[in-house]
């Protein structure tokens, strides 16, 4: 708790004990021998001590022009129960028991949602508020945002990493929990990049840094959980524009009721004045204002717990309805780092899979390539550097070399083909490194992408959550396409696609979308962010190292995890469905207990229940969601 409620928490006791003292005082007869002022006079006291914030507020909305808030409907109705003393009815425990039980939900009320804020607010602690900045003589404690790209910090066994950067001294285990809501530590060393929000382990780590504070990860991530609750669902809107109505109708409705009952039901004032207060008491829209945006922010906040980023309740809605499920390949489905698969000489070359392994990867000694970069891998220090002159790259084509006095080329199968060269077919999915001496044909290396662990277990989990059909949109050929999405059982694939194909294909597939129906969209990198945004919803993966991927999607997943998807899938279903039941319940009880007030068949205490307990009942349901 925090003060404020601790302060309300006191009141609340105070005087539940001073309403006490009073029922006892009147049931042995003590305040009746009092004048009928002085009765009144000592429950007004504890009823002022008690709901004078409320009349406070009541009071402020009305100069405002704001009248119809639950403030004003509980002060006038209870007001008018203190009032039915003119008419020698007084009401002054029921109006006394009111006002102490509608502080009691708003209390339970405040308190839940600081805890639904809690399970997003925790995210917020993780930035640190100082960095240490190495300097010549030792390091400087500075302010993370006065630290510039390129400057070196040193983060020290147990402290928060204040910026992007890369370990250039030191390796240890970092905790990634904040981040990603990943249990299992990382282990990083020497050139490997980190993000702002870790928390480092047990040894000492220098990094450079690499952004600056207000483009680091914990910048971004904070910026999205403060915007987070911006945007409104349907249904919430929905909500927040029935209440602005329904209380004004019922206000007037309840003054109705109080004058027309006496003047053509026959009925006494002071019953007619009785039954409209119970009308505006189970009236007060509290239940829905509190609950339904409750619900919203708790399913926001379980997300959040599972390293997954909702940037509005809308979003929420959406992910709920999801039917057709598009994705990436690279980074999202596939690993994104590649791997030898295949080695394949040709019978007549005279060459094994280790000299013609170990000769692709002398050749292409120089590139960055991921396709070079795993042959070097796969040749594990077995080049024959020595042996190659005259290197040249080709870009986008392979390499031209000179091997034991011949013209050695590696590459595709069109640089091969363009100098003469036949190169028979390959049927392995993958990559293809063919390679040629003096004109001959050597043969064939396979690089291919692999599969993420748990990604066809991930799309079966889409499967059960609802979604009817996968589609895989890459902009790698048609036959390594196919693998993975055979591989992973995807309905559909389009391949080949440049970024703004993706979005054409994307149209396409709204045609196909069952009404009501959602279409979703995951990928990971600045190429995808066109279709992210163009999604119903769109999931970035794994995008913690990509600025446009987290600006264009709708959801953020700050881990590469494919289960994320279904989880957060589920959690959407569960809260729409709290969030939908919050307001049959509410709208049901409320519904009833208006009748029976306006027959007069339920009392002031019902009326109660009708308002404070439904919404503390509501509130409660909407809390399972931070389990």
């Amino acid at each position: 708790m925090n003060k404020k409620q601790k302060r309300t928490l006191w009141r609340i006791v105070i005087a539940a004990f001073a309403f006490a003292v009073l029922l006892v005082l009147d049931h042995t007869g003590v305040l009746g021998a009092l004048p009928g002022w002085g009765e009144f006079a000592l429950y007004f006291a504890v009823y002022v001590f008690i709901g004078g914030d409320v009349l406070q507020k009541a009071g402020r909305h009305l100069l405002r022009g704001n009248l119809f808030d639950e403030n004003f409907l509980m002060s006038l109705a209870t007001l008018a129960a203190f009032a039915l003393a003119l008419f020698g009815t007084p009401a002054y425990a029921e109006a006394l028991a009111v006002m102490l039980l509608y502080q009691i939900g708003e209390l339970f009320q405040s308190c839940a949602l600081s805890r639904s804020r809690g399970a997003i607010g925790d995210l917020m602690e993780m930035a640190s508020e100082t960095a240490n900045l190495v300097t010549e003589t030792g390091f400087e404690i500075v302010d993370p945002e006065d630290v510039e790209i390129g400057d070196f910090i040193l983060v020290k066994p147990g402290e928060k990493i204040p910026l992007d950067g890369v370990v250039t001294e030191g390796e240890g285990w970092l905790d990634t929990r904040a981040l990603t809501g990943e249990s299992a530590p990382v282990f990083v060393s020497a050139g490997e990049a980190v993000c702002s929000g870790f928390v480092n382990g047990e040894t000492p780590l220098t990094l450079r840094v690499t952004k600056r504070f207000e483009d680091s990860t914990v910048s971004k991530v904070l910026e999205l959980v403060e915007t987070a609750t911006d945007k409104k669902a349907r249904l919430e809107n929905f909500i927040t524009r029935f209440a602005k109505h329904y209380t004004p109708v019922v206000t007037v409705a309840a003054v109705l009721l109080a004058l027309l009952l006496p003047l053509l039901g026959g009925f006494s004032w002071s019953d007619g004045i009785r039954r409209a207060c119970n009308f505006l008491i189970v009236s007060c829209p509290c239940a829905l204002v509190i609950s339904v945006p409750l619900g919203f922010f708790g399913g926001i906040g379980a997300a959040s717990r599972i390293g997954v980023l909702v940037k509005g309740s809308n979003f929420l809605e959406a992910a709920c309805k999801l039917k057709i499920l598009a994705m990436d390949k690279t980074g999202t489905l596939t690993e994104g780092a590649f791997h030898v698969t295949a080695v394949l000489p040709a019978p007549e070359s005279g060459f094994d899979e280790k000299k013609l392994l170990s000769l692709a990867a002398s050749g292409e000694r120089m590139s960055n390539h991921p396709v070079a970069l795993a042959l070097r891998e796969a040749a594990k220090g077995e080049q024959t550097d020595a042996l190659l002159r005259q290197v040249a790259e080709l870009p986008g084509r392979g390499v031209r070399a000179v091997y034991d006095e011949k013209p050695l080329l590696i590459g595709t199968k069109a640089l091969l083909e363009s100098e003469g060269v036949a190169v028979p077919s390959c049927e392995e999915a993958g990559t293809h490194v063919h390679l040629a001496l003096d004109g001959v044909y050597l043969g064939c290396i396979t690089v291919c992408d692999t599969i993420k662990p748990g990604a066809e277990d991930a799309l079966q989990a889409m499967r059960s959550c609802g979604v009817t059909e996968t589609v895989l949109l890459t902009g790698d050929r048609e036959t390594e396409g196919r693998a993975v999405a055979q591989k992973l059982g995807i309905d559909r694939v389009r391949a080949q696609l440049l970024p703004g194909d993706k979005v054409e294909e994307l149209e396409k597939l709204f045609s196909d979308l069952p009404q009501g129906g959602a279409l979703g969209y995951a990928g990971d990198g600045i190429n995808d962010a066109p279709v992210l945004m163009r999604a119903d919803v769109g999931f970035a993966m794994g995008a913690l190292g990509s600025d446009a991927a987290v600006e264009a999607a709708d959801i953020v997943l700050m881990h590469d995890d494919l289960q994320a998807i279904p989880k957060t899938i589920r959690i959407a279903q569960k809260t729409m469905r709290i969030v939908k039941s919050n307001v049959a319940f509410a709208l049901g009880v409320k519904a009833a207990i208006l009748i029976l007030s306006l027959f007069g068949l339920a009392g002031m205490w019902m009326a109660v229940f009708g308002d404070v307990g439904v919404a503390v009942l509501c509130v409660l349901n909407s809390m399972r969601l931070l389990k």
